[in-house]
């Protein structure tokens, strides 16, 4: 049967392990897709680099564009990455009749309606399984695993650089900053790795589950992300005395009036799975009403398990590759006539539980004080931590536990709270969720 060609953008990391692992698994990969798949053209700024890691069994182009016009590509990989020029180049596939596979979050998180819709009117197919978590299957998971499901919520470690700082500052009690030193010395994290500590990447990521969860838009723009900068080895240390741990998640949740949509560090009971996840691993729970609360685990970026995430895309193009349009899985799960005008929920009106690390003065009253202005604002507690000063210091640390009250609420406490004589500074506030399923 006549060979899939493939247009590969980019062959450095991803783009490497990509073509490694099509070539070196080539017999089994053709066995399941019921014909040949092969890297015909490759496009990248390094044309000598490419040449060496191909040995001259593809077209190699400085021109991507060159690849994308080309009328024998059947398939284009896009691994370039980025918002401008990667979207010009798969709008300009699509226009060309060109499926697309992408491991590129970011330009599918803001620019996934416009580049949908286009597949959808040309009869294409976008595939981005390698787009979120790496190796861990969860676009098909969530799209088609659980298509008989009702999702209730997804909850995420999706970012492998901040789950590896977050591991070091509560194992060996490094300061923020020494932990990303560390991070960036290994390779973990990019020499500017603004995207992956502010919480940026990982937001990419929870908008498009989100959307293949809820058949919602893809949304970036209204999701609320705090990254993983302010975080001390102190609120580490407490959360554990507590029993919990601190991770990066990204949140997103089905509520009566509309999404919760989020990425913010979380404290997560010690005893649940996902808090376990050390280093750069990455872990999904999907918790639906049929099936109960799923895990998915595994690496979530790296050479070789992205273009594991890459090739399986490729495999299901081209299966689907003659198929009729109509009857292909939706890019997001459901019909793209069958999406859902349900609001996201603005922050304000989000519901959690939390804790609050505040220093006071250590005198009588302080505490009453605090604890009438939550009761004021019908909020709960469920515990309660003392730091007594050290000899000689008249200050004092308070760690609170909240039971689920609405962010508006807690906001107003904590502006209550830090405007009292007895508080010293501001009051440090991280969510807590149970994640019981």
């Amino acid at each position: 049967m006549k060979p899939i060609n493939v247009g590969l953008l980019g062959i450095g990391t991803v783009g490497g392990g990509t073509w490694t692992v099509l070539t070196r698994n080539q017999e089994e990969i053709t066995r399941r897709a019921g014909r040949p798949i092969q890297i015909t053209a490759v496009a990248d700024r390094d044309t000598a680099r490419a040449q060496q890691l191909t040995g001259g069994a593809a077209r190699i182009t400085g021109d991507a564009f060159d690849v994308v016009r080309d009328p024998d590509i059947d398939i284009v990989i896009e691994l370039i990455g980025g918002y401008t020029v990667a979207r010009e180049l798969v709008m300009e596939a699509i226009a060309n009749g060109k499926h697309v596979v992408t491991a590129n979050k970011a330009l599918l998180a803001v620019h996934g309606q416009e580049i949908f819709a286009a597949a959808q009117a040309k009869g294409v197919m976008v595939a981005f399984e390698a787009a979120v978590a790496g190796g861990i299957p969860i676009i098909k998971a969530v799209r088609e695993g659980l298509t008989a499901n009702r999702i209730d919520w997804i909850a995420g470690i999706i970012n492998g650089t901040t789950n590896y700082i977050l591991s070091e500052m509560r194992d060996k009690g490094l300061t923020f900053a020494d932990a990303l030193a560390d991070a960036q010395r290994l390779g973990y994290a990019e020499a500017d790795p603004t995207f992956d500590i502010e919480g940026v990447d990982a937001a990419h990521k929870i908008t498009l589950l989100a959307a293949i969860a809820f058949g919602i838009p893809v949304q970036f723009d209204r999701v609320h992300i705090e990254g993983i900068t302010k975080l001390t080895a102190d609120d580490i240390r407490y959360a554990e005395e507590l029993g919990y741990r601190i991770k990066l998640l990204g949140i997103t949740k089905r509520k009566a009036d509309g999404f919760e949509l989020r990425v913010h560090p979380t404290l997560i009971p010690a005893k649940r799975l996902i808090a376990n996840v050390e280093g750069v691993m990455n872990a999904v729970v999907v918790n639906a009403d049929a099936v109960g609360a799923t895990l998915y685990y595994g690496r979530g970026a790296g050479a070789e398990p992205t273009a594991s995430a890459v090739i399986a895309d490729l495999v299901d193009v081209t299966r689907l590759h003659t198929a009729d349009p109509e009857h292909r899985v939706p890019h997001l799960a459901f019909r793209a006539d069958q999406l859902s005008d349900t609001p996201i929920l603005p922050i304000s009106e989000v519901e959690s539980a939390y804790y609050l690390r505040l220093r006071v003065e250590d005198r009588p009253g302080v505490l009453a004080d605090i604890t009438r202005i939550l009761a004021d604002q019908s909020i709960s507690i469920d515990a309660m931590l003392q730091k007594e000063p050290p000899e000689g210091e008249q200050q004092a640390t308070i760690i609170i536990l909240t039971h689920i009250t609405r962010e508006k609420q807690i906001d107003a406490a904590i502006a209550r709270i830090e405007a009292l004589s007895s508080t010293v500074g501001i009051v440090t506030r991280l969510r807590l969720e149970e994640l019981n399923g």
